[in-house]
C-alpha cells in the first residue's frame, strides 16, 4: 500500500502532459488523438490508480496534511469541546459565532473535498465498467468496484454528519450543472447504508496488503450510519423507526466485535514491546548527554500496551495489531522520494510551545518538551484534565508514557533543572491573566499520539515537526464505544456499560462503569479518553442531536466567545453559501439558524 499510493500522482500527471515537451509541436493544432474520459482508461491498474487516488485523499484529510482553517477544524477539531486555539492563534479561532458565517472558507473548502472524493469514486465506477477494461477475475472488478462505492459512502457519511441532506451524485458530469438538489440528512444517510450493504460480501475479511479496504471497515460504518439513522428518526418523532435502526447499528457492531478477527490488544507488543520511553533534559548549547536523561534524573517512564498501539511499525493488522481495522499508510521512505504527503504533521500542528512562555525554566525543541511543536490548536481544560479528575493514576490512557505531565527543567540556570516543574510554575499561576492564558494556552501534557522519544529522519535533517507511523481510520474501541450509544438509546445501560468497561478494563482503570452511570456525557468523556487525537470531534458531536454539541462547546471551551455567541440547537455546519449561490437552477435552502 506504501508503494502505490505513490502511482496515483503519477498516473494523472502522465494524462495531463500526454502531448510530450516539444515547444513547437505544443502550438501547433494537430493533435493525433483526443482524450476522452473513456480513453484515459485503457487497463483495470488505470481504474485500480483512481482507486488509490482515493486513499491519498482520505489520507491527506484525516492526517491534516493541509494546515488549512477547514483542516485543522475537520481534522484537528479545532473549536470543539476538546480543542481550542493559543493565546498565539487566536486568528484562528473556529468558535466564535459572531463571526462564523456560511462565507467561511472552511465550511467551503471541507464541503468540497468531500465531493472531490465523491467525484474521484465515481470516476473509478465508471471507468469500472468500461467495455474495453480487462479483468483478471470477476472478483478483482468487485473488489475495485466495491472500494469505490465504500469511498463514495464514506464521504455521504461524513457530509450528513457535518452537513445534514446534500446533493447525491452518482455519475461523473461533463458539462457544468447549476441544479443540485438537497436529499434530506436522513436520505443521505440512506444512500451511504445502501452503498456499504451493498459492497460487504465483495470486501475481503482481511488481505495482506495494508491500507486496503476489509469488511470491518464497512460494518464499522454501518454501525455508525444506523446509529446516525436512529438518532435523526427519533429527534423528528420516530421512535419505532429509531429503536430498529439502533438495533441494526448493534446487529454490526456484534459482527465486527464480536464475530470477526479483531480483538483488542492486551498484551504489549511490536516494535518495541520489550522497550520504555525516555527523555534527554538538555538546553540549546548543551545538547544530547547521555547522563541527563529522565531515567537517570530519578523521573522513569513505564511502557504500556496502550503506548505500543502508537509506536512507530504497530498499526497495521499485517504486523499483528488485532484492533486495526483501516490504516493510512505513512512511510518516510516514500515522504523523502516521492509521496511528500506521507506523513503526520503531528507534532507541529498539536505540539505545545514551552520555548515561548517558559524559556527561563525549559525551552528547545526537542523530545522532552514535545518536539518542535507550533501549537496550531490546544487541548482543552477538559481534554487535558478534567476526564481524568479525581482518578489519575486509575488509567493507563493518563499513564505518563501515554499522556506525559512530567516535564524537567532544561535550562541550567533555572532552579529546576533536571527536576520536575510544578504546573502552577508551568501555567504561571499567580500572574497577570495574559500571561496565564499564554502559558495555560502553549503548554500542557503531551501524547504519545503526537509525539515520540524517537523521531525518524533526524540524521537526514528531518527536525521533530513529523511523525512517520502509519494513522488509525478505524480502530476496534470506536466500533465498541458506538455499540455502547446505540445500546443506551435502546435505554439497555447495562448493555452500554458493558461494552465500555471492555475499553477500561483493557487501561487497567480502577473506576469501572455501572449502568446507572451510563449517559450520553459519559460516552462522550470516554471517547475523549480513548480517542484523542483520532475521532472527529466535530461529527460526533453534531450527528448527537438536540443541544448536546452547544453545551459542551459552551462548557468547555478554553475563551468566551462561544459562551456570548453560541444559543440554541446546533446539529449543522451551513452549506456553504458560495454552493447556494451558484446552484442558480434550483434554490437550495440554507440549514436552520444560519444566515
Amino acid at each position: 500500500m506504501k508503494k502505490i499510493l505513490l502511482k496515483n500522482s503519477i498516473w494523472f500527471l502522465l494524462v495531463l502532459f500526454i502531448t510530450g515537451c516539444d515547444d513547437a509541436a505544443f502550438l501547433r493544432e494537430n493533435p493525433e488523438t483526443f482524450y476522452t474520459v473513456d480513453k484515459v482508461f485503457s487497463t483495470s491498474e488505470q481504474v485500480d490508480q483512481a482507486v488509490i487516488a482515493c486513499y491519498s485523499h482520505v489520507r491527506n484529510m484525516f492526517c491534516v496534511n493541509e494546515e488549512t482553517a477547514a483542516m485543522l477544524a475537520f481534522g484537528a477539531n479545532n473549536g470543539t469541546d476538546m480543542f481550542d486555539v493559543p493565546t498565539i492563534r487566536r486568528e484562528d479561532t473556529f468558535n466564535d459565532y459572531g463571526i462564523l458565517s456560511p462565507d467561511a472558507v472552511a465550511f467551503y473548502d471541507n464541503f468540497s473535498h468531500w465531493y472531490q472524493l465523491i467525484s474521484k469514486a465515481n470516476l473509478a465506477l465508471y471507468g469500472a465498467d468500461l467495455s474495453h477494461i480487462m479483468w483478471a477475475s470477476e472478483e478483482t472488478k468487485a473488489y475495485v468496484v466495491a472500494q469505490a462505492r465504500f469511498f463514495r459512502a464514506f464521504a455521504y457519511r461524513n457530509l450528513g454528519e457535518l452537513y445534514g441532506g446534500v446533493p447525491i451524485v452518482t455519475e461523473i458530469s461533463t458539462t457544468a450543472r447549476y441544479d443540485f438538489e438537497r436529499a434530506t440528512r436522513i436520505e443521505t444517510y440512506q444512500f451511504a447504508i445502501d452503498e456499504m450493504e451493498a459492497i460487504l460480501n465483495d470486501l475481503p475479511e482481511t488481505t495482506p496488503v495494508a491500507g486496503r479496504l476489509v469488511r470491518g471497515a464497512a460494518q464499522h460504518n454501518l454501525c455508525l450510519l444506523y446509529l446516525n439513522k436512529g438518532i435523526t428518526l427519533e429527534e423528528a418523532g420516530n421512535s419505532a423507526e429509531a429503536k430498529t435502526a439502533y438495533e441494526k447499528s448493534v446487529t454490526y457492531g456484534n459482527q465486527l466485535i464480536d464475530g470477526s478477527v479483531y480483538s483488542l490488544m492486551t498484551e504489549r507488543f511490536g516494535t518495541r514491546k520489550d522497550e520504555h520511553p525516555d527523555y534527554y533534559y538538555a538546553d540549546a548549547e548543551s545538547g544530547q548527554i547521555p547522563g541527563r536523561l529522565y531515567s537517570a534524573a530519578g523521573y522513569p517512564v513505564e511502557g504500556n500496551v496502550y503506548w505500543d498501539l502508537f509506536q512507530e511499525g504497530n498499526q497495521d493488522y499485517q504486523e499483528g495489531n488485532r484492533e486495526a481495522i483501516w490504516v493510512a499508510q505513512i512511510d518516510y521512505i516514500a515522504n523523502k522520494t516521492e509521496d511528500g504527503s506521507s506523513r503526520l504533521p503531528y507534532t507541529r500542528i498539536y505540539g505545545p510551545v514551552f520555548r515561548d512562555p517558559l524559556s527561563a525554566h525549559t525551552t528547545g525543541a526537542m523530545e522532552d518538551v514535545g518536539g518542535r511543536g507550533i501549537c496550531r490548536v490546544t487541548p482543552t481544560m477538559y481534554t487535558r484534565d478534567i476526564i481524568y479528575e479525581g482518578k489519575w493514576a486509575d488509567d493507563m490512557r493518563n499513564s505518563e508514557a501515554v499522556l506525559r505531565r512530567t516535564f524537567l527543567g532544561n535550562v541550567e540556570s533555572s532552579e529546576y533543572f533536571g527536576k520536575a516543574l510544578p504546573w502552577e510554575v508551568i501555567y504561571k499561576e499567580g500572574q497577570p491573566q495574559d500571561v496565564m492564558d499564554a502559558a495555560i494556552t502553549q503548554c500542557y501534557p503531551v501524547s504519545c499520539k503526537i509525539a515520540t522519544d524517537k523521531y525518524t529522519g533526524l540524521s537526514d535533517g528531518q527536525n521533530r515537526s513529523n511523525l512517520y507511523r502509519d494513522e488509525y481510520l478505524i480502530r476496534l474501541p470506536e466500533t465498541i464505544l458506538l455499540r455502547a450509544e446505540a445500546k443506551m438509546r435502546m435505554d439497555n445501560k447495562a448493555g452500554a456499560a458493558a461494552d465500555i468497561n471492555l475499553l477500561r478494563a483493557r487501561a487497567q482503570c480502577g473506576y469501572m462503569v455501572q449502568a446507572s452511570d451510563v449517559s450520553i456525557d459519559l460516552i462522550l468523556d470516554e471517547r475523549a479518553r480513548e480517542l484523542v487525537y483520532e475521532e472527529r470531534r466535530w461529527n460526533t458531536l453534531l450527528r448527537m442531536g438536540g443541544t448536546v454539541a452547544t453545551d459542551r462547546i459552551k462548557k468547555y471551551a478554553y475563551w468566551d466567545e462561544p459562551r456570548v455567541s453560541l444559543s440554541g440547537t446546533f446539529n449543522l455546519w451551513p452549506i456553504p453559501q458560495t454552493i447556494i449561490d451558484t446552484n442558480k437552477d434550483v434554490i437550495m435552502e440554507q440549514n436552520p439558524g444560519w444566515r
